[in-house]
């Protein structure tokens, strides 16, 4: 759920006492107390195709969308789905193709497709608006980070620049499918695993990449962060596109937004844009206690999760400002 009305976060339209989590703190996802017990987590993401099939669009669409509400510890109840389509240069044969694909992965997510709306225009755009629940004492945000807590990440960085070479046909078709795959993967395992061992601050990492979604983390939090880059996965081959320019736009946009509260070390100065690439559908990041960092781990396991250690979470520290930093090492 991108932030887009941050002007009005005191605005009476975008406060209430039970508005746990609103515009105001870049989270994933809104959260509305219900009763004494629930809230409600409502998102919304949509975008144009990031590869050319187009029921893997549909597919990648949805799991990118529905991301953010397993971030928020949440399980998924209704969407409502988007389409912007160019009907007189786009047959809606491949539509089809698109909304099949996007109700697959619902239909694996056990979230119901209620209704939706569509409009004719330049570009295809689809996409998804999705109502959750969440018990109280489950939420995770972005803003429950604290010193001395380790970084986990469940899925390899590497999806923009890739997709990237998809586009340009740069990427051979055995690698193009194990990135298909990570994209059309849920995070449900992942948020069912950290409800579990009881994690209470989390993201996910999507399309401001993990600088950009960690360094809303360390501002939400008060806190900052320590990298180890070397830690950090990376799906075969993104050193090798980076090299020969399949770059997304939105991940030099990225970097340039989070560098000023970056202090990059030798090993993350060689890799800037990999750790700000703007990712589609990516992991989740979370913070866990120390003593819990196995018990996680092997959650994550049992949930056939991917999970590395990528660094910790220390006190805030004022090199860049009174909104923390990260350092890479």
């Amino acid at each position: 759920m991108t932030q887009v009305l941050r002007p009005l976060h005191n605005h009476p339209s975008t406060t209430h006492p039970d508005l746990l989590v609103g515009i105001a703190g870049a989270d994933d996802a809104g959260v509305y107390r219900i009763d004494d017990d629930r809230a409600i987590v409502q998102t919304i993401d949509f975008f144009t195709p990031v590869v050319d099939d187009p029921g893997d669009w549909g597919r990648i669409t949805a799991a990118n969308a529905l991301s953010d509400i397993y971030a928020m510890g949440a399980e998924p109840l209704t969407a409502l789905q988007m389409v912007a389509w160019p009907r007189d240069t786009i047959p809606f044969e491949v539509l089809g193709k698109v909304i099949e694909g996007g109700s697959e992965v619902m239909a694996e997510a056990g979230c119901t497709i209620v209704g939706g709306h569509s409009i004719d225009d330049t570009g295809p755009k689809y996409g998804f608006a999705i109502t959750g629940i969440v018990s109280l004492d489950e939420v995770m945000t972005n803003a429950a980070a604290k010193p001395g807590q380790v970084l986990i990440l469940t899925k390899p960085l590497g999806t923009g620049i890739l997709s990237t070479a998809i586009k340009n046909s740069n990427l051979p078709r055995d690698l193009e499918r194990t990135v298909i795959a990570s994209m059309t993967t849920l995070n449900r395992g992942a948020s069912d695993a950290a409800r579990r061992v009881g994690v209470s601050a989390g993201t996910d990492v999507t399309g401001f990449g993990l600088l950009g979604h960690l360094s809303e983390m360390v501002r939400a939090s008060h806190v900052s962060a320590h990298i180890d880059v070397e830690a950090v996965p990376l799906f075969d081959g993104v050193h090798r596109y980076l090299k020969s320019g399949d770059i997304p736009g939105g991940t030099r946009r990225n970097l340039a937004a989070v560098e000023p509260m970056v202090v990059f070390g030798p090993h993350g100065d060689r890799s800037r844009l990999i750790l700000a690439d703007a990712q589609t559908s990516g992991g989740l990041l979370l913070t866990v206690d120390a003593p819990l960092e196995a018990a996680l781990h092997q959650a994550l396991a049992d949930e056939d999760t991917g999970a590395w250690t990528i660094g910790t979470i220390v006190e805030r520290t004022f090199e860049h400002g009174p909104s923390g930093s990260i350092i890479t090492t």
